[in-house]
């Protein structure tokens, strides 16, 4: 199994590494460790290089099986055996911590609300929605959520990772925050996202310390996606936020 760097230190921008198997068929390498997020819950997986002295290969996909973590190449696969250091894309990678924080943060504040929850979500670097089951709501609600959601983005509330057996995790129905259920059966430890004071859910996603770090953010449309249902799409506002330099 691959030692997902990732799922402990959000922050680990590069890893050196080994190649132990090698898909020449896919285009694609399975390595030891790796810093790269193979994707999921709603967070696309990572690009960025493998460096082998000289020669920098591009890393275009990232997916993980019961095998571990595959990455695919964008030119000739080195061997199995060979070592490499796995460097991520870095800004866009923050940008999408920052992203995902800023909607579990939304989860928060509407469930603090109407106590509703997701049916659905996807980002992008700086974009996000999120699908709700808002059978209440008002057009006048969206100001208030987009208030409340930056005082609780500015009062730095810590996030934290914790990791709990699958049991634990079981007797804790707040921990899933959809309509359903996503966690897989096989899954025996559930890592969980906690928002400390304002939402924590079970994720297996990339997140920043702070919600200072996220900086504000705007609510865009509010779409109807049927009788009840309402879709929230908020965007970063870069020129609030700390640069990726400096986190």
């Amino acid at each position: 199994m691959t030692e997902r760097l990732y799922s402990t230190d959000q922050y680990a921008r590069e890893t050196e590494a080994a190649i132990v198997d090698v898909d020449p068929d896919d285009g694609r390498v399975l390595l030891d460790r790796t810093v790269f997020y193979p994707g999921g819950g709603g967070q696309p997986h990572d690009v960025g290089e493998l460096v082998i002295g000289e020669d920098r290969l591009a890393v275009v996909r990232v997916a993980e099986d019961r095998r571990g973590v595959w990455h695919w190449l964008d030119g000739g696969l080195p061997r199995a055996g060979t070592s490499v250091l796995g460097q991520v894309d870095w800004e866009r990678r923050y940008r999408l911590m920052r992203t995902h924080t800023a909607m579990h943060a939304l989860c928060g504040v509407v469930w603090e609300r109407f106590a509703s929850p997701v049916t659905g979500g996807n980002m992008e670097p700086g974009t996000g929605r999120l699908d709700f089951e808002l059978p209440d709501w008002d057009p006048e609600d969206k100001a208030p959520i987009e208030a409340e959601l930056n005082r609780q983005l500015e009062a730095a509330r810590p996030v934290e990772i914790a990791f709990l057996p699958r049991d634990e995790a079981d007797r804790d129905p707040s921990l899933i925050r959809t309509k359903v259920s996503l966690l897989p059966e096989s899954l025996r430890e559930v890592r969980v996202v906690d928002i400390v004071g304002l939402d924590r859910q079970a994720d297996g996603g990339t997140h920043v310390a702070s919600t200072r770090e996220v900086g504000r953010v705007r609510i865009g449309k509010v779409e109807s996606k049927g009788k009840g249902f309402r879709r929230i799409r908020l965007v970063l506002d870069d020129r609030s936020a700390r640069s990726a330099g400096s986190a």
